[in-house]
């Protein structure tokens, strides 16, 4: 069973996944007035009851969260009903939410040794876990343009601002296109809000290089493929760059979301450190993108080199460690209850 907000992206992805989903309202941990306060309390309060309700009837033998406030009342609910929790970090560095959780879990998975520090006692180094989709076309770059019906020997460009889409992201890329476009072919995820206006962009673009350009909404199982197609990707930095680019080799610009903490910063940072990235500010975009994107794309020999730095990063065996690490808590506390049975 999964739990999670309402109306939300992993709500949609659970249905497609065949995957029971139930919905919690909660609130955030912080607010700015007391009548926030107040409200988030309450709704922290509604959410643990409901958390509580569904854990008493679903009876897991462990729970799994990833952080977030929505975890807040499900990780309360289960420690008291007695369930060993198990929190995966993906991110480099914890937020407010999983720092309070984490003294309730029995153990926190991490993407890298790094951030063990912050758990003490808890933490375990699992990696990031990807699709097996993307272990599977790893290094067949080819093989994935010929499926999304791209020319296999031209140099392919990703850009993508998660699953809503980043307005100062699409706006740079479309301002450039036609400067872009002779260099390369693009694959652009714009993100439904900004949908609209991307089509009329791309109608705006001559014949010749329209052709180059494949701007669509959305991706779902076709995103492995858009990955494994492209020489290069300019993107935020969600944890999710940690896993999926290091498992592919994919050198990336990164653009850390302003108004992330320092999460996306971070996380941004890790991989530009060691090679297999670089960072652009978001208020830069529209100066620089067009730059750092054509000298990336013109530079075959700092590709190779931050590929080869990239995979250095992969941890494939990341799923099966962390499989590996539920089925031991839930082993336990099954021994548990037979030994107080």
């Amino acid at each position: 069973m999964y739990l999670g907000s309402r109306d939300s992206v992993e709500e949609r992805l659970a249905a497609r996944a065949g995957v029971a989903f139930q919905a919690i309202d909660t609130g955030q941990l912080r607010g700015r007035g007391p009548w926030t306060v107040a409200k988030n309390l309450w709704l922290m309060r509604r959410g643990l009851t409901r958390s509580a309700r569904l854990v008493r009837s679903f009876v897991p033998d462990v729970v799994f969260v990833t952080g977030g406030y929505v975890c807040a009342p499900v990780v309360v609910a289960s420690r008291r009903l007695g369930h060993p929790v198990l929190i995966y970090l993906p991110d480099l560095t914890p937020g407010l939410a999983v720092r309070l959780l984490s003294r309730m879990a029995n153990q926190v998975a991490v993407t890298y040794p790094e951030t063990t520090p912050f758990f003490p006692g808890k933490a375990i180094v699992t990696g990031y876990p990807i699709r097996a989709a993307l272990q599977r076309l790893s290094g067949r770059r080819v093989e994935a343009r010929r499926a999304l019906d791209l020319d296999p020997e031209l140099k392919t460009l990703l850009v993508f601002g998660g699953s809503h889409g980043a307005r100062s992201l699409n706006r740079a890329l479309t301002g450039s296109l036609e400067a872009i476009l002779p260099a390369c072919q693009v694959i652009h995820i714009s993100g439904q809000l900004d949908w609209p206006w991307v089509q009329e962009e791309q109608s705006r673009l001559p014949d010749a290089l329209r052709v180059r350009y494949r701007p669509c909404a959305y991706l779902h199982d076709e995103m492995a493929l858009a990955l494994a197609a492209a020489d290069l990707v300019v993107s935020r930095s969600g944890a999710a760059t940690l896993g999926e680019y290091p498992a592919l080799g994919l050198p990336s610009l990164l653009v850390p979301y302003p108004h992330a903490g320092r999460h996306q910063e971070a996380n941004a940072l890790y991989l530009s450190s060691r090679g297999a990235a670089q960072v652009m500010d978001d208020e830069a975009l529209e100066t620089d993108l067009l730059t750092s994107v054509l000298s990336l794309l013109g530079d075959d020999e700092k590709l190779r080199q931050m590929r080869e730095r990239a995979l250095a990063l992969a941890q494939p065996a990341a799923a099966q460690r962390i499989g590996d690490a539920l089925a031991a808590l839930a082993q336990a506390s099954v021994a548990e209850g037979t030994e107080r049975g």
